[in-house]
C-alpha cells in the first residue's frame, strides 16, 4: 500500500468515525431494550439518571461540570410523559437543581440519597439521620486538606469527597487515608471515578432509592457510569425477580474508564458519552407504540 493510499484509508476512516458520532435517532435504540414496549407505557415507567459522567462530561474541576447538549429538552420532554423521571446523584441537591432545577417534574436525589427534592431544589427534604454527621464531616474535610494540600477536597456538608483525577499518583495514598479516618471514625467508604468518598453510615444508596420510586411502576431504565451505580443496577434485578412481568433496562455510559469499568459488565445498552443519552431519549419518545404487550 502507497501513502496515498494508506492516507485515503484514514482520511475515509476518519469521516467515518466523524459520521458515527451523530448517529440517526432510530438507530439509538437496540431491539434488545424492547423500546416499543416501553413507549407503549411510557406513563407506568421510571427513568432514573445519575449525573456526572451520564447526563453531564466529567471535568477537572466539579464545580464547572454542566450539562450535555440536548439533556434539558430531553429530560423535560421525558418528564412530561413517564411517572418518573428522576436524578440519583452523588451531588447535593443544591448543585443538582443549578443545573437541572429548569426541568419540570424532575426528581433530585443528591448525596446518594441523603437528600431529596421533588421541586426542583426549592425545598430539600434531609435524612435526619446523616444530619447529625454534619460537625464531624466538616473535621474529615478540614483534615483530608491538611493531609492533601493541593489535592481537590469537596466538603458536600453530608460527606467529603477525596478527587485524585488531576493527579492519579494520589490514589493509593487517598485510598489508604480514607479507608483508616472511615474505620476510626464509623463513615462508609464510596469509590468513584478518580475519587474517594467519606460519608455517614445511614443505610441509603442509589438502589434504595430506585428501589423506593419505582414501587408500583411496570418498568425503569437506570442510566449510570460508575460504581456508586452497581446498587441501582442491582436494584431493578431485584424487582425482576419479585415482580413478574417487570421490566428493566439497564444502561452504562462510558464505562471504559477505571473503575466505572465494572458497570459495562452488568449493562444491557452501552453508551460512549453523555451526550448519547439525549439522543437516545429522544429515539425512544419517537418510539411506535406498537402492542405494548409485557
Amino acid at each position: 500500500m502507497t501513502k496515498d493510499d494508506e492516507a485515503a484509508r484514514d482520511d475515509a476512516a476518519s469521516k467515518q468515525r466523524e459520521n458515527a458520532t451523530e448517529p440517526a435517532a432510530e438507530a439509538m435504540v437496540p431491539a434488545g431494550t424492547n423500546a416499543t414496549r416501553t413507549a407503549a407505557r411510557l406513563s407506568e415507567y421510571g427513568f432514573f439518571f445519575d449525573f456526572d459522567g451520564t447526563l453531564a462530561p466529567i471535568q477537572q474541576d466539579p464545580q464547572s461540570v454542566q450539562p450535555a447538549v440536548g439533556v434539558l429538552a430531553a429530560l423535560s420532554a421525558l418528564a412530561a410523559r413517564a411517572a418518573v423521571t428522576a436524578v440519583v446523584s452523588a451531588r447535593p441537591v443544591a448543585f443538582l437543581a443549578g443545573r437541572l432545577g429548569a426541568v419540570p417534574g424532575l426528581r433530585l436525589h443528591g448525596l446518594y440519597g441523603l437528600e431529596y427534592s421533588a421541586d426542583g431544589g426549592a425545598s430539600v427534604r434531609t435524612s435526619p439521620e446523616a444530619e447529625s454527621y454534619v460537625p464531624l464531616i466538616a473535621r474529615v474535610v478540614a483534615d483530608a486538606r491538611a493531609a492533601f494540600p493541593g489535592a481537590l477536597i469537596e466538603d458536600k456538608r453530608l460527606s467529603c469527597a477525596l478527587h485524585f483525577r488531576a493527579d492519579p499518583d494520589l490514589e493509593p495514598r487517598i485510598d489508604a487515608w480514607a479507608g483508616a479516618r472511615a474505620e476510626a471514625d464509623g463513615l462508609l467508604l464510596q469509590h468513584g471515578r478518580m475519587v474517594v468518598e467519606l460519608k455517614p453510615p445511614v443505610e441509603t444508596d442509589k438502589g434504595a432509592v430506585v428501589l423506593r420510586a419505582a414501587a408500583g411502576l411496570a418498568g425503569a431504565w437506570y442510566f449510570g457510569d460508575d460504581l456508586g451505580d452497581l446498587p441501582a443496577f442491582a436494584a431493578l434485578d431485584r424487582l425482576v425477580a419479585e415482580r413478574p412481568g417487570f421490566h428493566a433496562v439497564r444502561v452504562a455510559v462510558g464505562v471504559a474508564e477505571g473503575r466505572g469499568a465494572a458497570l459495562g459488565g452488568r449493562a444491557d445498552l452501552l453508551l460512549d458519552a453523555p451526550p448519547r443519552v439525549p439522543l437516545l431519549l429522544d429515539s425512544l419518545l419517537t418510539e411506535p407504540h406498537g402492542s405494548g404487550a409485557p
